[in-house]
């Protein structure tokens, strides 16, 4: 991977950056990657070279990298810190680095701690189930322990004392643990061995040259296109359907000081998020299908 530097950081934030604080040991994969996409996963490992990230935009993970340090410093004594644990599954090897297991009466509590924006935590994550529930697994199967719970920690970049003090919904504090589903262990491992098998096929069809399956709306973050029916000279809509004639035939009904405006849909992860983008024909054909999308509507309108 190449790392850029466009903002002019300092060095000593570039050479962290530049040395690894990851790996997933002998594996064939951990745990997000287990949770993440496969085509992404083989593109990133197609096109590791090439791909580029710049330093502005990897600045808090090196937050989350200064956690394990907090976390060895204060462990107790029931403290498990930062512990990989190993599996097989049909074929595959997967690890998942826990940070924080604590034993208790009842069972193993999985902490996991994240650096992240208050948006995260008042709109749950699946992804955050999916992965605390692997770490379950790997805990329940490698240790044949029982886990009594699971949560993640978060630390708040974004944190405003001001909403905090007037909104009932928002975090009360910049730390906020966050209590996340545990599922029963046949569904756990239910999702793990069809996550094995997607990820799986992705790589033989890597490796035969054969096309990736696509990634699902769920792995983009698609947003479909919607149609709003606002009063003429409002901001807000009156009604959004994702069909054109429901939201027309609305405005038909509200009369003549109202109108329909069409609002794009969007990938919001290929479009800001996803650094194999370039090399992804799935992305490549969707703005393909939106350029023509965009020309229709031009010319119609001339």
């Amino acid at each position: 991977m190449k790392l850029t530097n466009k903002h002019n950081l300092p060095e000593t934030i570039i050479n962290v950056l530049r040395r690894p604080q990851y790996s997933k040991g002998v594996a064939h994969a951990s745990a997000t990657e287990l949770m993440s996409s496969p085509r992404v996963v083989q593109l990133r490992r197609l096109n590791w070279d090439d791909i580029e990230e710049d330093a502005s935009d990897m600045v808090w993970s090196l937050f989350g990298s200064a956690l394990h340090n907090i976390l060895q410093h204060g462990k107790g004594e029931s403290h498990i810190v930062e512990e990989r644990l190993f599996a097989d599954v049909d074929g595959w090897r997967i690890s998942g680095a826990i940070d924080l297991q604590e034993l208790t009466p009842n069972g193993v509590v999985i902490s996991d701690y994240k650096v992240t924006s208050v948006w995260s935590v008042m709109n749950a994550k699946e992804d955050w189930q999916r992965q605390l529930n692997i770490y379950a697994w790997l805990v329940q199967h490698c240790k044949n322990m029982p886990v009594a719970k699971v949560q993640i920690v978060a630390i708040l970049r974004d944190w405003n004392r001001r909403e905090a003090e007037s909104r009932d919904d928002y975090p009360p504090s910049p730390l906020t643990v966050v209590s996340v589903p545990l599922w029963p262990m046949d569904v756990r491992e239910d999702y793990i061995r069809k996550r094995v098998e997607l990820h799986s096929d992705a790589l033989l069809n890597a490796e035969i040259g054969h096309p990736l399956a696509d990634c699902s709306p769920d792995e983009m973050w698609e947003k479909p296109t919607t149609w709003a029916v606002k009063k003429k000279g409002n901001k807000r809509a009156t009604f959004v359907s994702v069909e054109k004639d429901k939201a027309e035939q609305k405005a038909q009904e509200m009369g003549a000081a109202y109108a329909v405006e069409e609002r794009p849909g969007e990938r919001t992860r290929c479009d800001k998020f996803c650094s194999v983008s370039p090399w992804c024909e799935q992305y490549k054909t969707y703005k393909e299908s939106m350029n023509v999308s965009a020309q229709e509507v031009d010319g119609s309108a001339d």
